[in-house]
């Protein structure tokens, strides 16, 4: 079944409540979205948010559920496929030094929803990478909410494809040689810049 085709895949509100032999009980999804990702500094959960900040900057869908199968992580209204990478020097466990900032960039093998199966090439799918930076170094004031704390990074795939060191990753030093430091509000121009490359 096509991801898309799932009836059960809607958006929800958080007020739908859990329920046990017909009777709803007095706890919500709410309460799970609460209890399970709070910790937005978290790598899994930063990830993720990253992911709705760039959709946010670039108008992307977002009533359409977020496929985490999907080759690419975004679409555009104007049919962009953006991945985006997110990376932060503080962690929410104890830390010694701040995290070394670096970005995965590995082609992968993406599943073929029309064939139900892995593509057996690994590629990159995405047209536009935006790579997320949470960039604040003081763990009583770091705020992943606050987009001022973060900065962009904007990569045609084709420059990742001729990039002449790893196609694993990319380390902030060689994103900065390739690129420029983006604000929330430049992402959407950059991205169709790049699109266009």
């Amino acid at each position: 079944m096509n991801f898309s085709e799932n009836k059960h895949l809607s958006l929800k509100s958080g007020n739908e409540k859990f329920n046990f032999e017909k009777q709803n009980l007095d706890f919500s999804l709410l309460d799970f979205w609460r209890w399970s990702v709070s910790d937005i500094l978290s790598n899994a959960t930063r990830g993720i948010l990253a992911e709705f900040i760039v959709a946010k900057a670039l108008n992307a869908d977002i009533a359409k559920i977020r496929n985490e199968w999907d080759a690419y992580d975004l679409v555009t209204s104007t049919g962009i496929k953006v991945e985006v990478k997110s990376s932060a020097y503080l962690q929410t466990w104890e830390q010694i030094d701040y995290s070394k900032i670096s970005f995965s960039t590995r082609a992968a093998k993406p599943w073929d929803m029309s064939i139900d199966k892995r593509s057996e090439i690994a590629i990159r799918s995405a047209d536009v990478y935006v790579f997320c930076l949470l960039n604040h170094k003081d763990k009583s004031t770091v705020d992943p909410l606050n987009l001022n704390q973060w900065e962009f990074y904007v990569l045609a795939t084709t420059e990742l494809n001729n990039y002449q060191r790893s196609q694993h990753s990319i380390t902030l030093n060689s994103l900065k040689k390739l690129t420029q430091t983006l604000q929330y509000n430049e992402i959407k121009n950059e991205v169709e810049l790049k699109f266009e490359l």
